[in-house]
């Protein structure tokens, strides 16, 4: 029995809704299942390529809906999880009880888990932990700025080499571990600590980096790291330096898209307004009321520009 799981890619809760759906599958509903994994990231145009689902049963978790007949489990949390209209419809006329979705969850792999417990009497102790803090990083859940970026515990020093590494390989052998392992055993691995390190200092560059490019003006914090060799960072990092701060709005170019990110401040000293998934749906992307993205083509960067200054005028209106 061949498992493909189709996860959110460089996303800690990607990887561990991809961990516990394996040992949920392993342990209520195929013992002798064989799992491999495709990480999955939102690009300008969306698409499931059909080769994508060849196992024997195919999931999708912490990801967007696919109307594919050949999918056969799928769990997810985002607001904007579906590409189409009629993805949506396809959805709700599903009667295989195996496609669930819920917005209300911080996390994806807390969903999962509520589930399988509560439909198949599936529980690990075990992986309490795992839960927990798909939880705090997924749901922003930190006590503040400050724990957020200074990545104390070994959940948020996996989350810095899950976010910024390269390909999919070690992210692979990273929900595996997930699956037996406690995060702490994971972090002190040699391979995870030789990828950490130079990922760590890098972050503490970031971090200045932001500090030069960012400016507030009314509650949002805006930059752009067109020109920057740098494919990602701590979004909570605009919150640290500017703690008065409602919104974030930053423009980041890479490899494969050109990415618009808007945030809004976990510990903000007013309560957000805008629901920021609905503001990138308009524009393509998505996310979650409080945390959103758009994808563009890569190159777009003066599009991308444009599209964050109307962004950036509307949470400051």
């Amino acid at each position: 029995m061949l498992e493909r799981v189709l996860y959110h890619d460089h996303c800690f809760d990607g990887a561990a809704s991809a961990a516990f759906f394996s040992r949920f599958i392993a342990g209520a509903v195929h013992p002798d299942a064989e799992f491999r994994y495709t990480g999955m990231a939102h690009r300008a145009e969306q698409t499931f390529d059909p080769a994508l689902f060849d196992g024997d049963e195919n999931a999708i978790v912490d990801f967007k809906y696919s109307s594919n007949p050949r999918l056969t489990w799928w769990f997810d949390h985002h607001q904007s999880a579906f590409l189409t209209l009629q993805d949506a419809q396809h959805f709700r006329h599903d009667t295989s009880g195996r496609k669930l979705y819920d917005p209300s969850y911080k996390s994806c792999t807390a969903f999962i888990a509520a589930v399988a417990c509560e439909r198949w009497g599936f529980r690990a102790a075990d992986l309490e932990d795992l839960v927990h803090w798909s939880v705090i990083i997924d749901g922003a859940q930190y006590e503040d700025a400050k724990s957020a970026v200074e990545l104390g515990a070994p959940a948020m020093k996996l989350t810095l080499v899950i976010e910024a590494a390269q390909g999919s390989d070690i992210i692979h052998r990273i929900i595996g571990w997930m699956q037996r392992r406690k995060l702490a055993e994971i972090v002190a691995d040699p391979e995870i600590q030789a990828l950490y390190e130079p990922l760590y200092q890098r972050h503490v560059e970031s971090i200045d980096l932001i500090r030069k490019r960012a400016h507030q003006d009314n509650g949002v914090v805006f930059f752009d790291l067109g020109g920057c060799d740098l494919e990602g960072y701590n979004k909570f990092i605009p919150y640290y330096l500017f703690p008065s701060s409602v919104y974030t709005v930053s423009v980041s170019p890479s490899s494969f898209r050109t990415k618009i990110s808007v945030g809004s401040n976990p510990w903000a000293p007013e309560v957000p307004k805008h629901n920021l998934a609905s503001i990138c749906e308009r524009y393509g992307g998505g996310g979650h009321a409080r945390v959103g993205a758009i994808s563009l083509q890569p190159g777009q960067l003066e599009h991308a520009r444009q599209i964050a200054r109307e962004i950036v005028a509307e949470l400051k209106s």
